[in-house]
């Protein structure tokens, strides 16, 4: 396991600047599930509570020895114990079975003493000697009924029980006209604190365990490769996504995504966008310095590959083949995943001969090569597609005669661009990657998962390939240092300019003769 497999296992900190970040970004959410929960609660109090409603009753218990209220003598606290003792002896007296059957008799309601109990609270007014019994019910007129039940039969229980004691009715019981529960205000603060808390624990749930690559610090923390370069999303979504796709089925109609189609975005070469064009010169630019140390005149393998499939390694080695070409150098790009080759179809060149059947020994290397280029005789490239699929493209790629073909390669070119299958899903690319000078690794954002990039970087490194960075793609507008803001100024104003033709491509190769010689 690499170090940053073990960093990212051992590290637990919960980041909550991330965690805030997310919850504003999704407020709208948490505004929406808030406003869905208090609908919810409002809507079950109103049809599945049955309103409760509160009768009270009060009256005075007076004892002859003192009294609470009587300001004509000094009352210490012995004195105030001694009465809260026999307001509770009161309370005891009116929960009795004797009591409430009383109760229930002279209200003549069809209750048990244990229901009845149930209904009752009762408790001393201010540590006075007035007690407040309240009866609770469904039903407003029955709970008057028993509240004032209790008060006419309390005084004359008290006065039986407890000697030198009497009781008066301070107030009585009225039938109430508004239920006291449930309550629609209570409900509805319960409703947005359960919906906040419901739609803000969510978000941070998914993003404490979201393993998903969202932003440049995500792949930063997977692995310690630095992004070399971000490359906006330029695919419409629901038309241009087969670009992306790996292997995906494609209509036998007109094809998505066509250079000819004017609703499409160009997605290759000459005519990209502003933004990703020059997300491709600076990985041009930051490649030129990853081999400054070497000699100048030497040529540069570069190999292209992904954790998954659908991550736009195909597309990224067509735009870095054109973005060195516009440099005059002589570029070659091969297509060396055999399995599900694309490269033919995107850049509309002929399928067969290719790679597989050169290593096949079916044709020569003169035969291989066709030319891709502006229509104007502008930049041009050359380009290797993958043939005809064969059933051991493992053994194929790792022949003495790939190394060969790759050898005279170098004596021609200044650079050759290899586009490998997703390493994560087949071993071709761990083939083919020691034959390389360097590895670059394309990350799709809000697609790839933090722990497919890193077994992806293990892999390499296991067959001790250098991997010269990342490619952060299909990438929204304000990921990176860029935010939104920037991209409306900057690329309105200097990214108005750019327009070219589409490709066209040709058998006559400008490196025949030098192959053949």
């Amino acid at each position: 396991m690499n170090e940053n497999a073990i960093r990212q296992t051992e590290e637990t900190e919960i980041d909550l600047k991330k965690i805030l970040r997310a919850v504003l970004n999704r407020a709208w959410l948490v505004v929406l599930v808030t406003l869905v929960c208090t609908a919810i609660v409002i809507t079950a109090t109103y049809f599945l509570v049955t309103p409760k409603y509160e009768s009270t009753a009060m009256f005075y218990v007076n004892n002859s020895a003192f009294s609470v209220s009587d300001t004509s003598q000094s009352i210490s606290s012995g004195d105030l114990s001694t009465s809260r003792n026999l307001v509770d002896s009161y309370i005891v007296i009116l929960n009795t079975r004797e009591t409430l059957n009383e109760v229930i008799a002279y209200a003549e309601v069809d209750r048990s003493y244990d229901e009845l109990k149930d209904m009752l609270t009762a408790g001393a007014v201010n540590s006075t000697e007035i007690i407040k019994v309240t009866v609770t019910s469904h039903d407003p007129n029955e709970a008057e009924k028993i509240a004032n039940a209790i008060a006419h039969v309390m005084p004359e229980r008290i006065s039986n029980i407890i000697e030198g004691t009497s009781a008066k009715v301070v107030d009585y019981a009225v039938v109430p006209s508004s239920p006291s529960s449930p309550s629609y205000v209570k409900n509805a603060i319960l409703g947005i604190i359960l919906g906040f808390v419901l739609s803000v624990g969510g978000i941070a749930l998914r993003e404490i365990f979201d393993v998903t690559i969202r932003t440049e610090e995500n792949v930063i923390r997977t692995c310690a490769h630095p992004i070399l370069a971000s490359v906006p999303d330029m695919a419409v979504p629901g038309k241009g996504s087969s670009y992306y796709g790996y292997g995906s089925k494609r209509s036998k109609k007109k094809k998505s995504g066509s250079h000819n189609d004017p609703k499409q975005p160009v997605l290759i070469g000459e005519g990209i966008s502003f933004a990703a064009s020059e997300a491709y010169k600076l990985l041009r630019t930051k490649l030129q310095f990853s081999f400054a140390d070497e000699e100048e005149s030497s040529c540069r393998v570069i190999g292209l590959s992904s954790a998954l499939s659908g991550e736009g390694k195909s597309l990224s080695s067509i735009n870095l083949t054109y973005a060195l070409s516009q440099l005059n150098k002589k570029v070659i790009l091969i297509d060396c995943d055999m399995r599900r080759p694309t490269l033919a179809e995107k850049l509309r060149i002929r399928k067969k001969p290719g790679l597989s059947s050169f290593l096949t020994g079916q044709c020569g290397l003169e035969e291989l090569i066709q030319q891709c280029g502006s229509k104007n005789g502008g930049t041009s490239f050359h380009v290797i597609s993958a043939g005809q699929r064969p059933p051991n493209p493992v053994e194929l790629l790792s022949s003495v005669r790939m190394e060969k073909m790759l050898a005279i390669l170098k004596k021609v070119y200044d650079y050759v661009i290899i586009d490998l299958p997703p390493i994560g899903e087949v071993s071709d690319a761990m083939t083919v990657a020691n034959m390389t000078d360097g590895m670059l690794l394309v990350v799709r954002q809000n697609y790839c998962e933090t722990i497919a990039l890193s077994e992806a970087v293990r892999q390499f490194e296991f067959v001790d390939t250098r991997i010269l960075g990342i490619i952060f793609n299909c990438t929204s507008e304000h990921t990176g240092k860029y935010n939104k803001r920037y991209y409306k100024r900057y690329y309105r104003r200097y990214g108005k300019s750019y327009g070219y033709g589409s490709y066209e491509h040709s058998d006559r190769t400008a490196s025949e003769k030098v192959i053949k010689a």
